[in-house]
């Protein structure tokens, strides 16, 4: 299949945006956390409450970006491929280097004394239940996971689906994007209640909308270029706006807060998330090379390693630029995310000239 030039850029910079994500996370985490912020969250000082929002909120379009690229080239399945044939090649790519490195995260912090021995053992025992407990940012792979899974399923709907009939869905799945917020200010709605949280919205929520979008933007968006870029701008700034803003007006220097009340309008299916994302991709697909150059190519085809392994890395250079030598908050997270980049880079590349390597970084 010909590569699709767009989609590689775009994958690099979400991957670069995850790495700003967790960068910016140690600077409003409670005392206690790890690499990543826990259930508490603190701002030390306005800078940090500006800098923060600023840049965790701009870069939370990462995680649905991943989810589009995979989506607009995996949905609908291929014809003549069956669900089985599909499960077997996806689960190849993506399941040894995940296992690999969630048990690398179950016991090489044991090395430089950030886990004990009975944390390792149960972040092993509990290998195939969740992620290990400095590895938060694999969280992701299970929800990815459940797009692959349900992708045979969805296919000959889309395969077959008119274009009104997909802005249906999407406009279902933005509405139920929504729903944060119509808690937040309503409580319980459309049937939720304390014995039942699927609401009416349930089946049109989550990432599938994602894959959705994705799909009707391959299919049957037929803006030229010129409108995409500017509806994408228009999108983005907006998106942008509403998410960086969310933060910055909760986030209260000097106090304790609950992570999940700060970062409501952070979470991925968030109608101002949906906007950020969708018009950054519509923004990417103006991109119209012949051929993707041969360094981004590269960063491309190496990201789900760089992905899997940036946590490591991060923390090293979290400790240079917030301790050793501090740098003021504008310019450390940048720098935090970018060293964390580059060594990715440079380590997933040296793994890969191993034999068997793509086992390992994919």
């Amino acid at each position: 299949m010909k590569r699709i030039v767009f989609l590689d850029y775009v994958r690099v910079f979400a991957c670069f945006l995850v790495m700003v994500v967790h960068a910016s996370e140690n600077f409003y985490g409670a005392p206690g956390s790890t690499d990543m912020v826990g259930p508490q969250a603190f701002l030390a000082n306005e800078a940090d409450r500006l800098w923060v929002s600023m840049y965790d909120g701009f870069s939370r379009m990462a995680v649905p970006l991943f989810i589009i690229v995979s989506a607009f080239l995996l949905a609908p399945m291929k014809e003549g491929l069956t669900m089985w044939q599909f499960y077997r090649r996806r689960s190849i790519r993506i399941l040894p280097p995940f296992f690999i490195f969630m048990i690398l995260y179950s016991t090489l912090p044991m090395l430089w004394g950030q886990i004990d021995g009975a944390t390792s053992i149960k972040d092993l025992s509990r290998i195939f239940l969740n992620f290990p407990t400095l590895a938060g940012h694999l969280w992701f792979m299970f929800p990815l996971i459940s797009i692959y899974l349900f992708i045979p399923i969805v296919s000959p709907w889309l395969s077959k689906a008119t274009a009104k009939e997909e802005r249906f869905f999407i406009g279902l799945f933005l509405l139920s994007t929504c729903m944060p917020y119509l808690n937040r200010w309503f409580g319980e709605v459309w049937g939720q209640c304390f014995w039942n949280e699927y609401h009416m919205l349930w089946y049109f929520s989550g990432y599938l909308g994602y894959l959705v979008l994705a799909h009707y933007i391959h299919v049957h968006l037929t803006w030229n270029r010129s409108k995409r870029f500017i509806v994408g701008t228009t999108l983005m700034l907006v998106g942008a706006a509403l998410t960086i803003y969310s933060f910055y007006v909760q986030a209260i220097p000097g106090e304790i807060l609950p992570t999940p009340v700060l970062e409501i309008g952070w979470a991925f299916c968030t109608i101002n998330c949906v906007l950020l994302t969708a018009g950054t991709f519509l923004m990417f697909s103006c991109i119209e090379l012949s051929e993707t150059p041969r360094f981004v190519l590269e960063l491309s085809k190496l990201s789900y390693g760089m992905y899997l392994m940036h946590i490591f890395w991060l923390g090293l250079w979290v400790t240079v630029f917030k301790s050793a030598l501090p740098l003021p908050t504008v310019a450390a997270i940048p720098v935090i995310a970018t060293c964390t980049f580059i060594c990715c880079f440079v380590t997933t590349k040296v793994i890969s000239f191993i034999p068997g390597g793509k086992w390992i970084v994919g």
